[in-house]
């Protein structure tokens, strides 16, 4: 293997490039080359200024996380960086591309820092349940200001090249060629013998905060609700709170044993597992990098309702052209006005800037005639959840959209395969099930049919990630993943309304255990009616959610729901409690006490035996693509590693035990222990432990 890291030489300056494919990750090897070189070039009376720089696409874009966890290997990142610190030459690190984590660090030993246009540049520790562990909550409040530096640390976020030189964080955007720009900057620094200021000597910044410490706490506040019940903000509010009372060098030993006890914690265990999970989600099985993706120039969507004008904004946001069809005029202009005010509230926001409002509008063609379709490289159907209207739609698309074109379904529940058979070119059908709002929610269930051909599913996934999905590849059943799970939750979540909780009792419930909201204030966020209309036509009947809607509370649209509203703010009603009340006598169903663990148990057991289940049936490939699954779709909290990962934390015997006892308690064959859990419950195995044969 050639050095990862090496050094030439520009007359007096020394260029040390790190050269570690694909992202220059900070692994052993690098650490020990950025130390030797910066050791030599210091050491080189000839040289007088030292310029750090990345080959490839990308200055260093962290650690690599695969050796969390292992043994440590010096030299650690912090003596690299310590090195850095006392060279009494300049030291300038030149950056492109994304230098994150701890490539970030590096570069703050360094004494300048230069960056070309396009530059992102951030800590995301966080993401991962952790916080930077090499200095970064010292040295980035050091250079630009505690203010600018808790929001990136907390969100994790990158910040632009331009935003980094307005904050101090660089000094310079070079146009150009990087290394040469960096090297006529070293130069530039000689001549003028600029001092050499080491980052961890500044003070400047935090004086403004030290003056005033109540400030610190307001700031944190401003993000009090979006870190709750997490152990690494809080950690990252600790480490820099530092800043403001403590030396830098016991301050880093401080934010260093934070970092370790985070390492081993199992919150950052379960959000490195997903970050895992989602690379691995991308590999599918007989999509090989031989396959390769149909050209994807134009699109079209097929209804401008809620779900429609979502998806066609995914395309005008990349700068796709997109044609959306109504079947009338009215429909047509209220789909595109939602999507007009959807943008002027990024644009209210900050988001998107008010001159590309009008950019964005200008590649949407909307349309009642279905034959404007004919030219999409991509038509994707977004109309009323029912079989017949579907293939009623398909076996029209087919006779218009052009040779080649991918017809994709936009089903959340129906059959794929039974659409694409109404067409003869059954290779061409595939489903995309977005999550609403689908221009906001990430996640894209990609369902394969068994006809789908290879390269239209590639081009599926790839057309995901174009519009900056996380797409997830499954198979064909009633619900896919991630409703067929769903909707073992929504069975247990009505009989516990009816055994004796209220719905503030069991959306409480989880969301203490970490969702953004329990499913009876999603019910009413999503629309009551739109259940109880699907059900009607399957003929079932959700005894409380039924008798709700029947009296026109459909949720937050109408004021009522399973609770009151006042604007978007719910609380309980004592009718909704009535109700259910009266239900359960009705039924004859003795009401009684249930715990928050009970209800916990039973809202997710069964979810994680449902997702046993779609392992062995293949529905799903990995445990780990229903994690992503469910964090990206259903907002199940990152820090417990979705409802797979979760199971093996809990214990698997612990689940299917406790499964066994409701299904003899209630007579459900539904608890009845999936054949996949039973086997690894006995085995002492785990979901994790499966994946890892699966793979090998």
């Amino acid at each position: 293997m050639t050095d990862p890291v090496s050094m030439r030489r520009d007359g007096n300056v020394a260029i040390i490039t790190i050269d570690n494919p694909p992202v220059n990750a900070l692994r052993h090897a690098v650490r020990k080359g950025i130390l030797d070189n910066v050791i030599a070039a210091r050491d080189d009376a000839s040289i007088e200024a030292i310029v750090l720089t990345g080959a490839g696409r990308t200055f260093v874009a962290g650690a690599d996380i695969t050796e969390f966890g292992k043994p440590p290997q010096s030299p650690h990142l912090i003596e690299v960086i310590a090195t850095l610190d006392d060279v009494k030459k300049p030291t300038i690190a030149a950056v492109h591309g994304t230098p994150l984590g701890g490539g970030l660090e590096l570069t703050m030993g360094c004494h300048f820092r230069v960056a070309a246009p396009g530059t992102r540049l951030g800590l995301p520790e966080i993401k991962l349940g952790l916080i930077p562990g090499a200095g970064g909550t010292q040295r980035l409040p050091r250079l630009v200001g505690i203010e600018k530096a808790l929001p990136m640390i907390l969100s994790g976020d990158p910040i632009s090249a331009k935003d980094a030189l307005a904050a101090g964080l660089v000094d310079d955007i070079i146009e150009g060629d990087l290394v040469a720009g960096a090297v006529k900057f070293a130069r530039s620094v000689l001549a003028a013998k600029r001092p050499l200021q080491r980052v961890k000597d500044r003070e400047d910044k935090l004086e403004d905060i030290r003056a005033n410490p109540a400030k610190f706490d307001e700031i944190v506040a401003q993000h009090a609700k979006k870190t709750r019940g997490l152990h690494a903000p809080a950690a990252a509010i600790e480490a820099i709170r530092l800043t403001l009372d403590t030396p830098i060098d016991e301050a880093q030993k401080k934010e260093r044993d934070l970092f370790l006890k985070l390492v081993v914690g199992e919150q950052s265990k379960s959000q490195r597992h997903i970050f895992f999970a989602e690379r691995e989600a991308g590999k599918v099985p007989g999509i090989g990098k031989d396959v390769a993706p149909r050209e994807i120039k134009k699109a079209a969507v097929i209804g401008a309702g809620t779900m429609g004008g979502g998806i066609a904004m995914n395309f005008a946001n990349v700068g796709i052209p997109v044609t959306i069809v109504e079947t009338s005029e009215d429909a047509l202009k209220r789909g595109m006005a939602t999507i007009e005010k959807n943008y002027q509230m990024s644009v209210q926001r900050g988001s998107l800037k008010a001159e590309d409002l009008s950019k964005r509008l200008a590649l949407f063609t909307p349309t009642t005639d279905l034959n404007a379709i004919k030219d999409a490289d991509i038509v994707i159907e977004a109309v009323f959840e029912n079989m017949p209207i579907k293939k009623e739609l398909f076996g029209r698309l087919e006779a218009i959209a052009k040779p080649g074109a991918v017809l994709a379904t936009n089903t959340s529940y129906l059959d794929v395969n039974e659409i694409a058979q109404v067409t003869h070119r059954i290779g061409d059908v595939v489903g995309m099930h977005f999550f609403s709002p689908a221009n906001v929610m990430k996640l894209l269930e990609i369902v394969r049919g068994k006809d789908t051909a290879p390269d239209v599913l590639a081009t599926a996934i790839v057309v995901g990630r174009a519009i900056k999905k996380v797409p997830v590849v499954v198979g064909v059943c009633h619900g896919f993943v991630g409703n067929r799970m769903l909707s073992a939750r929504s069975i247990e979540a009505e009989k516990l309304l009816l055994e004796g909780a209220l719905p503030q009792d069991v959306d409480g419930a989880l969301t203490e255990f970490g969702f953004p909201m329990g499913p009876f204030a999603m019910s009413d966020l999503a629309g009551i009616d739109v259940g109880w209309r699907s059900r009607k036509e399957r003929g079932v009947r959700n005894e409380i959610a039924d008798t709700l809607a029947e009296a026109g509370r459909f949720g937050q649209k109408t004021g009522k729901g399973f609770y009151l509203y006042e604007g978007r703010s719910a609380r309980p009603d004592p009718e909704v409690e009535k109700l259910i009340v009266d239900a359960s006598v009705r039924m004859g169903v003795k009401r009684r006490q249930v715990s928050k663990e009970e209800i916990i148990e039973r809202l997710i057991y069964p979810m994680v035996n449902e997702g046993a289940r779609i392992l062995d049936e293949g529905i799903a490939t990995r445990p780990g693509d229903i994690d992503v699954i469910w964090l990206y779709g259903y907002g199940f909290p990152a820090w417990r590693g979705g409802p797979m990962h979760w199971a093996d934390t809990v214990g698997l015997a612990k689940i299917r035990d406790r499964l066994k006892e409701l299904a003899k308690e209630t007579g459900d064959k539904r608890h009845e222990p999936a054949a996949l859990l039973n086997r690894l419950a006995d085995e002492g195995g785990t979901f994790a432990g499966l994946a890892t044969a699966k793979a090998a």
